[in-house]
């Protein structure tokens, strides 16, 4: 498959990009997609959720009453899990909920999640730019020239760019990654794919 290269102004430049067949034509694997999401999704998690035990609460050992002729219930001190104020019982602790996932189930994911974009056209490659300054005026320039902006974007940079990280960070609908680290919740989760010339070959590279 060949994609045309445009300019920042949104122009050709009259050179094609063949995207590799082994990375963005593939046939979609939607249960390995599935695994990579719910992952990524689990490393968001702080897992730092508490709740304090009986053992826990500060307050009286003392038992309440007697153990017989009250006519109630038998309780112990005023930490009990039965009284209010008390403990909780098999609440939550504080956890990490990654889990382990193959490195070849990851990069099949990723595969899959870019021939997705590919098969719906949702893949724009520009050549190699940067930005003076941070300017979130002109990244929307560009995104404009490219006929991208309304939708949700993700810039692929080959390398950190520091600027157009910034330039971006403002906008709702935008976001931007290194090729080294494209994953496969974020390039479903946008509309547009835009990859710099040198993002591609280093996917290529990553994947390949």
């Amino acid at each position: 498959m060949e994609v045309s290269v445009l300019n920042i102004k949104g122009q050709e430049t009259g050179r094609k990009v063949a995207l590799n067949e082994a990375i963005f034509g593939i046939e979609p694997n939607d249960h390995v997609i599935y695994l990579d999401v719910k992952q990524y999704m689990a490393n968001q998690r702080q897992g730092t959720a508490k709740s304090k035990e009986r053992s826990e609460i500060s307050g009286s050992t003392r038992k309440l009453g007697r153990q017989k002729g009250g006519g109630g219930a038998r309780h112990g001190d005023i930490n009990s899990p039965l009284l209010i104020g008390g403990g909780r019982v098999f609440g939550p602790k504080p956890r990490d909920y990654g889990f382990k996932l193959n490195k070849k189930v990851k990069q099949l994911a990723r595969k899959s999640a870019l021939s997705y974009k590919a098969q719906e056209n949702a893949i724009v490659v520009v050549e190699d730019f940067n930005l003076d300054a941070p300017k979130t005026k002109e990244l929307l320039a560009i995104a404009k020239n490219l006929k991208v902006d309304g939708k949700k974007m993700l810039f692929v940079t080959p390398e950190t760019n520091k600027n157009v990280y910034l330039s971006a960070r403002n906008l709702q609908r935008a976001d931007v990654i290194e090729a080294q680290n494209v994953n496969t919740y974020k390039v479903l989760d946008a509309d547009v794919l835009v990859i710099t010339e040198n993002s591609l070959k280093t996917i290529d590279g990553v994947l390949g």
